[in-house]
């Protein structure tokens, strides 16, 4: 650790009996939209499961992936302090531990002051050599948070402590107390439950059914061979998600309790599990852990419970798996145990939970002398239960199979405290919201005499809770994707491939048309399509391929339900050279609601890309529109929603997406360029407001000169005309009334 990277020192820590008339999970909703926020629930009746715990209002915090990491620390004036740094994570966290470690002191608590967040998965790739051939979301690989409050409840004996630290830089008890009286107002701020909603896409999986079946081949085939003796196979699902994932996290607990519920509120993403595994557990010199293998879904009935549970109780599968992944299990750990202390006290116990039976071992061990918690975690993550045996083979083989990172599932949630006490769970059945999507993953261990049709329905099982909240009927949802049209067939969309090698790809030598659809109407099919022929020609030349567009686009319309909804339609045509071929055509759709509506603003907000454009490229709607995101991307940073775009010559050329155009008076300015698309909405615009009278002209105009015009407007396919509301720091006039008269005409009379 840095010696730069100032920490203060924690003294003490104040507890004190804490009575409230809240439930805890809605005491701690009052701090669920705060970044650092953590909530650890204990479900069911199992003996794992004592402790409800809230840890608030952080004063550190960890971050980090690759091999950067951020340390925040907060000061005096209560604002952060970031320290980066490249140092090992589990390093850090030993260091950070150690740091503001308290050994001397004990408490009758599971925790009074320590580190709570998650350790993701893709951390193994810190701790053994291995390929990295899948590919991750972005997310961090660590997301640790010190809380400068910590509420525990004793489900046992219904008590509550606050657990508060004092540190050295505090001025006596006034910080403390302020502290405490900051709890306590947030817990009397009234709440309301939130809401969430689903894409009504449904979920869409990293595999397909048939490539599911065909990894689980693949690792039998490796099992045949001698490589492993089992993996763990995963799939993640995905669906658009708004709303508030804190209300999904007590919907869970609501329908299916399990030990280890958690809940992380890491700022730009949210972590919601509902583990019922343990990973490892410390307690002075003891460790404990609970591998899972063996699930088998509830009956419908008594009876058919009851012999499901007989079942898998007498699954020598499923026994096989579980005393493989003990006896790794127990290896691990004896990396830091004393010499033959590790011992089984409990195989293959059947534990009831809503939707599914499990079978369980627990193992234990006394630590040896001078080990930390951290030193544990390195020994033995990830868990056995989730990867396979012998873990590093298996975990070499998963990143072959399995398309995405797992990121936090099956790595481990929960703390690292600062007095020699950790509690870890697996994070499974665990769900991650981020930039209005959610993605979970669900899978199962496969071993020599697995069924791939069983593995895989093994996995719906696991899943089963978290996908009927989601979309209160998987099946029709799951079965019934999105369609697309491509290369002469309707296909899921999830399932639509470009091929990798092919110049469209490689060099973005395609063309593409936006489309929109109104009530199974397209709108100025003809000239998108026009324009898509006429593009091709001028850059490609050559053979386009005669293909019935609007027919397409109806088909697609309705095979997707679309027939009352606004939506948009992106049809591309991609140069394709491989032999017999000529182009890869293609037609995509989605439900669109305007940008106007999803800002909730009355104009968009313009600033000046830096980088100018010239290219005749600019003429056609390209593939090749890296230089249009990065624009996008550039709008995004600078708290703007479109990114001008200049001519060579600095003079004003369009927007990332739209065509522009000024009003002053009687006059409409369209910006003159050598280079630029000739928009097909735009063209109407034009002729709508000559036929008001209007004198439209096309002239070359710079930034400034544009930004003393008292009316400014986009256009594009979808939008129509829309306001613009500021150009870097000019505001101007909104003309909302002319833009709702021309838009009345583009998508009626046009």
């Amino acid at each position: 650790m840095s010696e730069k990277l100032f920490l203060p020192r924690i003294t003490d820590i104040v507890i004190r009996g804490f009575n409230f008339d809240l439930t805890f999970e809605d005491a701690a909703a009052r701090f669920s939209q705060q970044e650092g926020t953590v909530v650890l629930l204990s479900g069911s009746d199992q003996d794992c499961a004592r402790y409800h715990i809230l840890a608030a209002d952080p004063w550190l915090m960890l971050k980090g992936s690759g091999n950067t990491l951020c340390v925040k620390v907060k000061d005096s004036a209560g604002g952060f302090v970031c320290h980066e740094t490249d140092q090992d994570p589990f390093d850090l966290v030993d260091a950070l531990v150690k740091k503001l470690s308290f050994l001397d002191k004990r408490f009758n608590l599971p925790v009074a002051a320590g580190l709570f967040g998650y350790f993701a998965y893709d951390l193994k790739d810190k701790i053994e050599d291995l390929p990295q051939t899948c590919v991750g979301d972005g997310l961090p690989d660590i997301c640790l948070y010190a809380p400068s409050v910590i509420l525990i409840q004793d489900r046992q004996t219904r008590e509550n402590r606050l657990c508060l630290p004092v540190f050295d830089r505090d001025k006596g008890q006034k910080e403390v107390l302020a502290r405490e009286e900051y709890f306590i107002n947030r817990l009397e701020h009234s709440w309301r439950p939130g809401s969430f909603h689903a894409d009504n896409a449904g979920l869409v999986s990293s595999f397909a059914k048939p490539e599911y079946l065909s990894a689980v081949l693949q690792i039998i085939e490796h099992l045949r061979q001698g490589d492993i003796y089992q993996a763990n196979l995963s799939q993640r699902f995905e669906t658009g998600f708004s709303g508030d994932a804190y209300a999904l996290f007590l919907e869970l607990f609501k329908k299916n309790p399990a030990p280890f519920f958690a809940f992380v509120q890491a700022g730009d993403h949210q972590v919601v599990s509902t583990s019922p595994e343990r990973f490892l557990k410390v307690a002075g010199q003891t460790v404990e852990t609970r591998p899972i293998k063996g699930t088998i879904a509830r009956g419908e009935t008594p009876e058919q419970d009851r012999e499901n549970a007989r079942t898998l109780s007498l699954s020598t599968k499923d026994d096989a798996e579980l005393t493989m992944i003990v006896d790794l299990m127990r290896n691990d750990l004896s990396r830091v145990t004393e010499h033959d202390s590790v011992e089984v006290t409990a195989h293959k116990r059947l534990e009831a939970y809503d939707n599914v039976f499990h079978l369980v071992s627990v193992v234990e061990g006394r630590l040896k002398a001078g080990v930390s918690c951290v030193a544990v975690v390195r020994a033995a993550f990830p868990g056995g239960s989730i990867t396979g045996c012998p873990k590093i083979r298996s975990m070499e083989i998963i990143d072959a199979l399995e398309p995405v990172k797992r990121h936090v599932y099956t790595g481990s949630i929960g703390y690292v405290s600062f007095h020699g006490t950790m509690d870890l769970s697996i994070a499974i059945r665990t769900a991650v919201v981020h930039d209005g999507r959610l993605s979970f993953s669900v899978g199962g261990g496969v071993v020599y005499d697995s069924d791939p049709q069983k593995e895989f329905e093994e996995t719906l099982a696991k899943g089963k809770t978290l996908m009927e909240i989601l979309t209160q009927g998987v099946g029709q949802h799951i079965e019934k994707p999105l369609m697309a049209w491509v290369n002469g067939c309707f296909v899921p969309q999830d399932l639509a491939r470009l091929p990798a090698c092919i110049p469209g790809v490689l060099y973005g030598a395609g063309l593409f048309e936006t489309i929109r659809v109104d009530a199974g109407i397209p709108i100025r099919l003809p000239e998108h399509i026009r324009r898509l022929e006429t593009s091709w020609k001028s850059v490609f030349g050559g053979f386009f391929p005669d293909i019935c567009w609007k027919s397409i686009i109806i088909q697609l319309i309705s095979k997707n339900g679309f027939e009352q909804k606004t939506c948009a339609v992106k049809v591309l045509a991609a140069k394709d050279d491989r032999p017999g071929r000529h182009v890869f055509a293609a037609a995509f759709i989605r439900t669109y609601v305007h940008r106007l509506e999803l800002l909730g603003k009355k104009g968009l907000d313009l600033v000046t890309f830096p980088h100018v454009r010239h290219s005749f490229l600019a003429d056609h709607k390209s593939m090749n529109y890296l230089f249009y995101d990065l624009a996008r991307v550039f709008a995004l940073e600078h708290g703007a929603d479109e990114a001008l775009i200049l001519n060579s010559d600095g003079t004003v050329s369009e927007t990332n997406t739209c065509n522009i155009l000024a009003i002053d008076g009687k006059n409409m300015i369209v910006p003159a360029s050598s280079h630029v698309l000739n928009g097909i909405t735009l063209r109407c615009v034009m002729q709508i407001m000559a036929k008001k009278g209007f004198i439209v002209s096309n002239m070359s105009v710079d930034v400034e000169t544009f930004c003393t015009l008292p009316y400014v407007f986009v256009t594009n396919a979808l939008m129509g005309m829309v306001p613009v509301r500021r150009i870097n720091n000019t505001i101007f006039e909104m003309d909302r009334l002319i833009c709702r008269q021309v838009n009345e005409m583009l998508f009626s009379a046009c």
